[in-house]
């Protein structure tokens, strides 16, 4: 039931691709609509969907790579809703809609289960863990989103053009969008290190810095973190914060990627 569940999730996600897909080359308020509701009826079904394969498997249904990418759709779905709820600006799912169909589909067509190698599996420092650093994950996503049209809105702008996106917010409006989600994901990625710092030690009894996805880890935390204070005290916005907000999302892609090369973070197949 639960990969039953995600399947119609990914047909309501696929309403909000087209939506994308659509919004490339015209405007249309209705597909705007009908792609609004089809995010929140996919985000029900999609957490009927998680909410079933914890109750079946436990804490561990987060640890799989299957769910890994499903789990993190979902929180980017949420914070997307979030900003809607605040900003009433459908402009973010743009990037939102297809990166949240493309991690839906990669979990609803995976044939085999991935388990971490790890005795603390089910403990629930490692549920915190995978719960705090999922949501700062999709809180940047949601920023580097944010950071990438504000890029293509000015880049129209100087050139006195509306553009393909000329129904995107003001600038100022699209830089809010893009410092706010960090505001939000940043203290749940500290935390989120933080429990993993704890469930290393309760395991392995050490830290291993050297550690490719320990060290990536903390590269993509000092990234983020300056991009904050360079915001917050030095005033930076704008293009310059777009470009940081870009080099902090390729870092926490390289960090994820190092979960398939970590000796103490290893995917493998259970």
């Amino acid at each position: 039931m639960p990969a039953l569940w995600l399947r119609v999730a990914l047909g309501c996600y696929a309403v909000g691709l087209l939506y994308a897909l659509v919004a490339l080359t015209r405007t249309s308020d209705l597909l705007n609509r009908i792609a609004l509701h089809a995010a929140y009826l996919g985000m029900v079904f999609h957490f009927v969907s998680l909410t079933e394969a914890f109750l079946v498997s436990g804490s561990a249904t987060l640890t799989s790579v299957q769910n890994a990418e499903s789990v993190l759709g979902f929180l980017v779905m949420v914070v997307f809703l979030l900003v809607y709820m605040i900003y009433h600006t459908t402009s973010p799912g743009i990037i939102v809609f297809p990166l949240v169909f493309l991690l839906t589909f990669l979990s609803a067509t995976s044939q085999a289960p991935f388990l971490i190698t790890s005795p603390g599996v089910r403990t629930g420092w490692l549920f915190a863990h995978i719960a705090l650093i999922f949501t700062g994950y999709a809180a940047l996503i949601l920023s580097f989103g944010a950071s990438l049209l504000y890029l293509i809105q000015e880049r129209s702008l100087k050139a006195k053009r509306p553009g393909i996106l000329s129904r995107l917010p003001a600038l100022e409006v699209i830089d809010e969008i893009g410092f706010r989600s960090l505001l939000l994901g940043f203290p749940f990625m500290t935390l989120g290190l933080i429990a993993g710092t704890v469930v290393a030690q309760s395991t392995y009894g050490r830290i291993e810095l050297l550690d490719p996805k320990i060290l990536l880890s903390i590269l993509m935390w000092t990234v983020y973190l300056l991009l904050l204070f360079t915001r917050w005290s030095a005033g930076w916005r704008g293009r310059r914060a777009a470009y940081l907000a870009a080099g902090a999302f390729i870092a926490a892609v390289v960090a994820w990627v190092a979960n398939y090369f970590s000796a103490i973070h290893r995917f493998a197949q259970s």
